[in-house]
């Protein structure tokens, strides 16, 4: 009919290298010793930029995962079915070392180098990258014991995948199990109990509230002992090729995340063994925490940086009024804010994986202790909104399941609430000031990094200091937020083109900065900005 002819559409924003086409990714990456890993993040960035991959991120989130219980035969199975799309993404992102690359291979810039692959990954379809960074984190707990580290770590910096639940694989991926229905982010209410077993095996009975991926090969899992709150490793497969009592009672249906499988189990003299002291759990997992902290960033960044693309794409292709909308001065603003926004995200994330090297300096080491924490709460925070604005880009389109932004938005609040929501971030971040005083001064040298190069910035700092002082409960929020633009004013003002960290000043520090996006101080050149997305 020649009223359907299309015209005035933007393309599929398809085929094309995702790491070439981002600019503020790209200058992180060489700027933080990672220039080594270009052409392999050149080849990530294409396979991700695929049709084909792009097909399999929207099927694996339509086709949703599905709780097998029992099998035909009645006897209980507790499998979780994936669509082979899943399969097939998140074969490709430990193939590319998107898990655990870093502790396998490490260096100067490994981090960041493993931090772009994931985001890269994340970009495009983000329910796979929970189990990925879950496996990546727990390396980290699983140094605290030679024996157990000895017999997973090989498994997991293996860059081979099986999703079989099956003896004798070599390669393997983590998942978790902490929180319970009373407690949530109090684990210390925690119920599970473990009674030693014998040979260094403890049998664990309790429920879970949230566990995730529990397809993974082994577990993390906090249970009550006589010593108290410990952490233990959970196999799904036991040395006999016997099923552990690992009971899924439901999947979670949940907001977005829908391609990942989240569970509530049922334990049941489960098998585990104890992760370091009896008694310490919280801090065994406390460095696995971090790392996954510093991955709710990375993927919220990487969410960022495809809702602002997505949508300085379609601004791109469709005219209004006789004009391109990117061309149109209320859209202009609206893309160069998101744009400030992702860049400010991608450069913070980048700096944060630096300071996990091995190569780490201890002021790195401490820096990175409560930057983590502070950059948690922020980036992670904005990105619902940012997905929200990039979508209505879009318009209609945009708030339709035919493009990935509906999904996105659904998305991006999963990472202000995994490994600890907004009022636990902050009271973190209080405890780690008052406590952990060389966290502190290193922070506050990564902020003075930039004294003297913008007055406002400088202003903004001073007054920092000051509310450092009188900080307690009620002002947490407001503190960290605080803390949080500062340290990406600071990186943009030494690192980023001078139209980008003006524009950063003014719109985020400045008098006359705006509540909502798209509401720039006058002076800020938005073309500049645009043209980086």
């Amino acid at each position: 009919m020649g009223t359907h002819t299309v015209v005035n559409q933007a393309p599929a924003r398809v085929d094309l290298d995702e790491f070439a086409a981002n600019l503020p990714l790209r200058e992180a990456v060489e700027r933080h010793d990672a220039g080594w890993a270009v052409p392999a993040l050149a080849e990530t960035g294409r396979l991700v930029g695929s049709a084909a991959f792009q097909a399999d991120a929207e099927r694996a989130n339509v086709r949703e995962p599905q709780l097998r219980g029992f099998d035909r035969w009645g006897e209980r199975v507790d499998e979780v079915e994936y669509d082979e799309s899943y399969h097939r993404i998140i074969r490709s992102a430990v193939a590319a070392g998107a898990h655990t690359a870093a502790w396998a291979e490490p260096g100067p810039g490994a981090n960041v180098a493993r931090a772009a692959t994931f985001m890269l990954f994340a970009q495009v379809e983000p329910g796979h990258a929970c189990p990925i960074s879950m496996s990546h984190a727990a390396v980290a707990a699983l140094a605290a014991d030679p024996g157990l580290a000895g017999e997973w770590i090989p498994r997991l910096l293996s860059r081979e995948y099986d999703g079989r639940l099956v003896v004798g694989k070599t390669s393997a991926l983590f998942g978790m199990a902490m929180t319970e229905k009373q407690g949530g982010s109090d684990v210390r209410a925690n119920t599970t109990r473990a009674l030693a077993d014998g040979d260094g095996r403890w049998l664990l009975t309790g429920h879970k509230w949230f566990c995730s991926a529990p397809m993974s090969d082994g577990f993390l899992v906090l249970a009550q002992t006589a010593g108290g709150l410990s952490c233990f490793v959970v196999p799904r497969v036991l040395d006999d090729g016997t099923r552990n009592v690992f009971l899924i009672q439901r999947l979670k249906d949940k907001l977005g995340n829908r391609s990942n499988a989240s569970s509530e189990i049922e334990l049941d003299g489960t098998v585990g063994y104890l992760l370091g002291e009896e008694g310490r759990g919280v801090r065994t997992i406390l460095e696995m925490v971090n790392r996954t902290r510093l991955d709710c960033i990375l993927g919220s960044a990487a969410g960022m940086r495809q809702a602002v693309a997505e949508a300085g794409w379609h601004a791109r292709h469709r005219s209004a009024f006789g004009a391109r909308l990117v061309d149109q001065p209320a859209m202009t603003a609206v893309l160069a804010d998101l744009a400030l926004e992702s860049e400010a995200a991608t450069a913070v994330a980048l700096r944060l994986a630096r300071a996990h090297d091995a190569d780490a300096s201890d002021a790195d080491a401490a820096f990175r202790r409560l930057a983590t924490a502070v950059t948690k709460y922020w980036v992670c925070k904005r990105g619902p909104g940012h997905a929200y604005e990039a979508l209505e880009c879009l318009g209609g389109n945009g708030y339709t399941e035919a493009f990935p932004l509906a999904r996105r938005y659904r998305e991006q609040p999963v990472m202000a609430i995994w490994e600890g929501s907004g009022n636990v971030i902050a009271l973190d971040v209080l405890r780690a000031l008052t406590r952990e005083p060389a966290s502190r001064d290193a922070f506050d040298a990564e902020l003075a990094a930039a004294r003297g190069t913008h007055p406002v910035y400088d202003a903004h700092h001073d007054r920092l200091r000051t509310a450092l002082a009188a900080a307690d409960e009620s002002s947490a929020r407001p503190l960290v937020a605080a803390l949080a633009v500062a340290l990406q004013a600071s990186l943009l003002l030494r690192h980023a083109p001078a139209a980008v960290a003006d524009a950063f000043v003014a719109a985020r520090l400045g008098p006359d900065r705006g509540a909502l996006y798209g509401e720039l101080p006058s002076g800020v050149d938005t073309a500049a900005l645009v043209a980086r997305i």
